[in-house]
């Protein structure tokens, strides 16, 4: 207890000790001038007592004045230690004891006085590349939770807004690199202006479901410089396929071989309509299938006047051995379902001669139904649309297909392609997707016959993610994201094919389809 809080106590204590004795007198005696007179002299008494502790508290007032913030740092020491962690003191920049700058005026802060900040401090804001302030964007809900689901992915709006920061930082580039006979990140030759990629890849690794060679062929396709452009038969007409040399020290063919179409690096385009040969690109890779070429979206000025286009990936060694059908291997309806039955080269047990067998393994059937029920592509499958209703703009209607269904085993199979040196694998071409037709007219006969289907690829629709991996990838493709209207217009076509693996998840239970790892 400190002396002044010491004289307070005797102060009211005496008080009251006298105040006890006069209601204690008032009771027991008459009034009278004797009382009366005894009641002042006992206020005289108390009177003095004050001026006396008044006397004795003046001298303290005008102690000497300590030295310089001493009274400061022993008012810090008896703080708590969990405020003087944070205490705005000065001793880091002062004097070697811990004091405070000796060239701070003495009548900066005054004694007996700390000054505490609760608040922690500021952490500094991120170095933004560029000049250009982001613009700002509208979000959605659900898409602000990617950046805390799988590691090393980012939110795509940001990506988005430091796509636009790049872009001006490139153009900057592209500025000072002009007249040089520079080609900048994958442009055309000797057109400054294609400064930057159309692959658009800002974290420190493209999407694990896409592969190095995946990564190489789509900056080839979407950036490279066009040096040769021919037309290449197909079943709806003449399809463009440009070349670009990749070695240009290696001299030119003055003629290219008759009997090959591409002597280089090559690209088939296709045509806008076709642009859902991206959509199955990516849904591919991202389902673990890896069953179809690389593509992405380009524009040409001279294709369509400038509309983007799919382009694939050239492979010249895919085996076409019918023309009719587009296949390797020529089957009827009737003999895939025999083949289904056969487990053909199942666990890698080659099969027996008079069971007809092709050399395509018995997994590829399940991984191909599974894809094509998805997407609606029917042509491979049921050509003639028997299992669904088709529309008039449908080719088995247009053509008269569809009238002819009264014997299903002896429709022809089409796209059925293997490569030359790999047959027991299938590859997925002219994969036109379908996005518009309902839940109620889906073509359930593209599952018949098929009792088992990947694990990898059920997995992941199972795992409610498969919106968020295709946001994330189709970022990847900038042409083909901007020729859907961005966001909005993508998620509506993921929509479609959300509701369609709920359904074909029901179609497994129902009816009792094993889910197997295919690893082959």
């Amino acid at each position: 207890m400190t002396s002044a809080q010491a004289g307070i106590f005797r102060n009211w204590f005496i008080w009251s000790f006298c105040a006890w004795i006069l209601r204690a007198w008032g009771r027991r005696r008459p009034k009278s001038r004797r009382n009366v007179l005894l009641i002042c002299t006992a206020c005289v008494i108390y009177g003095v007592f004050l001026v006396s502790q008044v006397v004795h508290f003046l001298p303290q007032q005008k102690e000497p004045e300590k030295a310089p913030y001493q009274g400061l740092k022993e008012a810090a020491s008896r703080q708590p230690r969990t405020y003087l962690a944070q205490s705005t003191f000065y001793s880091e920049a002062g004097d070697p004891e811990g004091g405070l700058p000796s060239n701070l005026p003495s009548a900066t802060l005054q004694p007996n006085v700390v000054y505490i900040t609760l608040r922690s401090k500021r952490s500094k804001p991120a170095n933004i590349r560029g000049t250009v302030k982001p613009k700002k964007r509208r979000k959605h809900a659900a898409l602000l939770q990617y950046k805390h689901r799988q590691s090393g992915i980012q939110d795509l709006d940001t990506q988005e807004d430091k796509h636009l920061v790049d872009e001006r930082k490139a153009g900057a580039t592209a500025h000072n690199t002009r007249g040089k006979g520079m080609t900048l990140l994958g442009g055309v030759k000797g057109d400054p202006r294609k400064h930057q990629s159309n692959i658009r890849i800002y974290s420190d690794s493209a999407p694990p479901w896409f592969s190095a060679e995946d990564i190489r062929a789509m900056r080839f396709l979407a950036d490279c410089g066009i040096d040769r452009i021919k037309q290449v038969p197909a079943g709806h007409g003449d399809l463009i396929l440009f070349e670009s040399d990749q070695n240009p020290s290696k001299k030119k063919p003055s003629s290219p071989a008759p009997t090959s179409a591409c002597q280089g690096k090559c690209g088939l385009i296709k045509r806008p309509l076709d642009m859902s040969e991206v959509f199955a690109f990516h849904l591919d890779r991202i389902l673990g299938l890896n069953r179809t070429l690389p593509s992405v979206s380009r524009k040409f000025e001279f294709v369509q006047g400038g509309l983007p286009c799919p382009v694939i990936l050239w492979d010249s060694s895919l085996s076409l051995e019918d023309n009719n059908t587009g296949s390797s291997a020529k089957l009827k309806w009737g003999t895939y379902q025999q083949i289904l039955k056969q487990k053909c080269w199942l666990n890698g047990k080659p099969p027996k001669a008079e069971l007809g067998c092709t050399d395509i393994h018995h997994n590829e059937w399940s991984k191909m139904a599974l894809f094509d029920f998805l997407l609606q592509v029917y042509t491979r499958l049921d050509r003639h649309c028997c299992g669904f209703k088709p529309r008039r703009e449908d080719s088995c209607v247009q053509q008269g297909l569809n009238l002819k269904c009264d014997d299903p085993g002896s429709i022809d199979l089409t796209h059925i392609i293997q490569r030359k040196h790999d047959p027991r694998h299938l590859v997925f071409i002219d994969n036109k997707g379908f996005f518009d037709r309902s839940e109620d007219n889906l073509d359930f006969k593209l599952l018949d016959g098929i009792i088992e289907f990947p694990e990898s690829a059920v997995s992941v629709l199972k795992s409610h993610r498969l919106r968020e991996k295709l946001l994330q990838s189709f970022f990847l493709d900038k042409v083909y994201w901007e020729s859907q209207r961005g966001r909005q217009g993508i998620e509506k076509l993921i929509d479609v094919i959300e509701r369609r693996a709920k359904i074909l998840l029901t179609y497994i239970n129902a009816h009792g389809v094993k889910v197997v790892p295919m690893n082959d």
